[in-house]
């Protein structure tokens, strides 16, 4: 899969690997520092399976960079902890009996997460955070710019709208789980650009991101607002978005107002193609995945991260992280061919199947 073509974004991303480069170059000397970088054994922590991007591309992507930055004798040990905190707990303790030399963690629970990353920088293991900012000693941190994310959503709802955009208009926002850090970030982005200019007549907090969650909560909020009254739904993100135009649809809504999404999922995007969805964010996994592979390596050989990361971010129990924040997209069907399609994310043939053909052939995806 090549790399994300966004000119922003790709050039962080040269910046970053040519600086990895000159760490590793500078350090060649180094006999003991080399063997160990060429030997590296990565552990790799994912959150969740109900979300189709870690299986999809993190995971293969990470592994990728990992072989090309070490010569092909690089290991990724990787582990999922399908949303349960304390089975993530359990795998960092498995990785540093297995004495991988760094970890890259994607916090099921960002603050249940503190001891365990404490526990492995005992143990010499630096720590990468992916994606969410994990509590503890942390060495480095790759995401996205969440409240960002929140923005071009909120943004992206109101633009949808139109002039049915009024203090009065009422719409639904179904945000992420409390447990994801990211979530928060979401939501305060989301309303830096809604408040004041619709009512947000209900709003959760979804347990666990899962579309089944997203639906019930859908059904309570058609009951208790009014089907005919919904004019809009803010969705964190895609698998919410499914759940929650399955309740709509359920209830006979017709025709269906906007809904947003984040991760540019499949079923996501053929929504968006079929026009049940309105939009959904598009976050360029391969750089985030290649950023996160250089911190680890770098960081496998003792190297400092001061040129992979520009940016630096304060946790609640970690201040000046050194971080990158990669930049994102809305995604809508008038640039799903300069995006996912471009980027080699997906094919036409796999987003343009029987079903969604004819909804392809109308926007011009072929």
């Amino acid at each position: 899969m090549r790399r994300a073509a966004i000119a922003v974004a790709a050039g962080a991303l040269a910046v970053s690997l040519a600086a990895c480069g000159e760490a590793g170059e500078a350090g060649g000397d180094n006999d003991e520092t080399t063997s160990k970088g060429d030997a590296i054994k990565v552990g790799l922590l994912l959150p969740e399976n109900q979300t189709a991007r870690y299986e999809k591309f993190d995971k293969p992507l990470i592994e990728k960079k990992v072989k090309e930055l070490t010569n092909n004798k690089g290991e990724v040990v990787y582990a999922n902890a399908k949303q349960d905190a304390t089975t993530q707990n359990q795998q960092v303790d498995t990785m540093i009996t297995n004495k991988v030399d760094v970890l890259i963690v994607d916090a099921v629970d960002s603050k249940a997460i503190e001891n365990s990353v404490n526990k492995a920088k005992e143990q010499d293991i630096p720590v990468v955070a992916y994606d969410r900012l994990a509590q503890g000693d942390i060495d480095g941190y790759v995401s996205f710019d969440n409240e960002e994310v929140g923005r071009v959503q909120g943004k992206a709802l109101l633009d949808a709208l139109g002039d049915k955009a009024t203090p009065s208009a009422k719409i639904v926002m179904m945000n992420g789980a409390v447990t994801d850090p990211n979530a928060a970030q979401f939501k305060k982005g989301a309303l830096s650009q809604l408040q004041g200019k619709v009512d947000i007549a209900k709003s959760y907090d979804t347990k666990e991101w899962k579309p089944e969650n997203a639906n019930a909560n859908m059904e309570g909020a058609i009951s208790a607002v009014g089907k005919n009254n919904i004019v809009g739904v803010y969705s964190a993100n895609d698998g919410m978005a499914g759940g929650i135009i399955t309740a709509l649809k359920a209830a006979g809504v017709s025709p269906l107002p906007p809904v947003t999404g984040q991760d540019a999922e499949l079923a996501g995007v053929q929504r968006i193609v079929a026009g049940e969805q309105y939009m959904s964010v598009y976050k360029p996994y391969p750089q985030e995945a290649d950023v996160a592979a250089e911190m680890a390596v770098a960081l496998a050989k003792g190297e400092k991260l001061d040129s992979v990361a520009k940016t630096k971010v304060d946790s609640p129990t970690t201040k000046g992280v050194p971080s990158v924040l990669v930049p994102v997209l809305s995604l809508t069907k008038d640039n799903i061919n300069d995006t996912v399609i471009k980027d080699g994310i997906y094919t036409v043939d796999e987003i343009c199947t029987a079903k969604f053909k004819a909804a392809c052939d109308q926007i011009g995806l072929k």
